[in-house]
């Protein structure tokens, strides 16, 4: 028999999905947008050609998603048509199973869309640069730190999202001190964007003889990946300096044969990148620039601290008092997101990866604040 709970959860979406999403008016905007790109004079200014071909692929991808979501609901409505024809078609286990999977894509299409529609930033559709620096805490703060860089290694496989790891550098007895990843995929910076800041753990101690239990910090930063050919940033070469060193970690003998590895510092404004993902030292300097740039733009973009801190978020000291969200293994098991609040006790699958019930409480909270 169908499940009254599942039944519910479909008729409270399906009352107010349609509400939520105008698809009539993202039509429109598509038709019209397609018809300014096919104008001759288009492309005559490059950067803003590209953000508003960049706003055309994602609202066709808002719509083909529609699209999907409309078939299916048209398939749950054709099972209650044929349940109210014949009830005793209700027994059918494949037409229940049917009904069931079809229940969960609706449900979750239209929450991820709903998500989506949260994500309305100058830079959500962006690539993102995520860097982990561990604090306070020694070797356990390094530890953690690459715990982080686990975690959110795992959400972005489940996401399907594509990470290249450009710099990590080990810890001193284990654990990193620090790691830089380009994240890519649909709308990552928008996702990514409110995990910036100071992450805590309450543990004991695995590297202490006692297992005392220890407190640690680990400090996340995440940067837009700007597209610096349709952006305007000049860098006087004599403003840069680029040391080249022998790469560390995985990679093979290779890498550490060579100095492939390759740092810039921005000399004026004191700001460094890194990379030393690749065999190639100048393919490390190109990406190693590329994340200079967007650092850079985004202080010559946000002039004012208050709209630096929105977007890049307030850089703190990594220690005690200044954490977004706290992860306690030890008395008890509790992840607890201190500006939304949510929380749960299934701490090992928050460091599995199972992150997006803390994403999308934080896009909801930011959204009522903007309200």
């Amino acid at each position: 028999m169908i499940a009254k709970n599942n039944l519910t959860t479909f008729k409270r979406f399906f009352i107010s999905w349609e509400t939520i999403f105008d698809e009539p008016k993202l039509v429109h905007e598509i038709q019209k947008t397609e018809k300014e790109i096919n104008e001759d004079s288009f492309w005559d200014n490059n950067k803003d050609a590209q953000t508003i071909f960049n706003s055309l692929s994602e609202k066709k991808k808002k719509l083909e998603t529609i699209t999907s979501i409309r078939a299916i609901e048209g398939d749950i409505l054709a099972y209650y048509e044929l349940m109210n024809a014949d009830p005793s078609l209700a027994d059918d286990s494949e037409l229940q199973t049917d009904y069931e999977k079809n229940i969960k894509i609706f449900v979750n299409q239209v929450a991820d869309l709903e998500n989506k529609s949260l994500l309305s930033g100058p830079y959500d559709t962006y690539n993102a640069y995520i860097n982990f620096n561990a604090g306070a805490g020694g070797t356990d703060a390094q530890d953690w730190t690459e715990m982080l860089l686990r975690m959110y290694l795992r959400w972005c496989e489940k996401r399907q999202f594509k990470v290249d790891v450009l710099d990590k550098t080990s810890g001193d007895e284990a654990g990193i001190k620090s790691a830089t990843c380009l994240v890519s995929g649909d709308l990552v910076y928008g996702y990514l964007k409110y995990e910036q800041g100071i992450h805590r753990l309450v543990r004991q101690s695995p590297f202490n003889a006692n297992s005392k239990r220890q407190t640690s910090f680990a400090g996340i930063e995440v940067i837009p990946q700007i597209d610096t050919t349709v952006s305007t940033v000049t860098i006087d070469p004599k403003d840069l300096k680029i040391d080249t060193y022998r790469a560390s970690g995985a990679g093979g003998q290779h890498v550490n044969k060579t100095d492939s590895a390759v740092r810039i510092t921005h000399i004026p404004t004191g700001v460094v990148a890194t990379s030393q993902a690749s065999r190639s030292q100048a393919s490390n300097k190109e990406t190693a620039l590329s994340l200079l740039k967007s650092r850079l733009l985004i202080i010559m973009q946000e002039e004012k601290k208050q709209e630096v801190s929105q977007l890049k978020g307030e850089q703190k000291e990594n220690a005690w008092g200044n954490q977004i969200r706290s992860y306690v293994l030890h008395p008890y098991k509790l992840v607890k997101d201190l500006r939304s609040n949510y929380e749960t006790s299934d701490v090992q699958g928050v460091l599995d990866g199972d992150l997006d019930k803390f994403v999308e409480s934080l896009l909801r909270i930011k959204k009522e604040d903007k309200a």
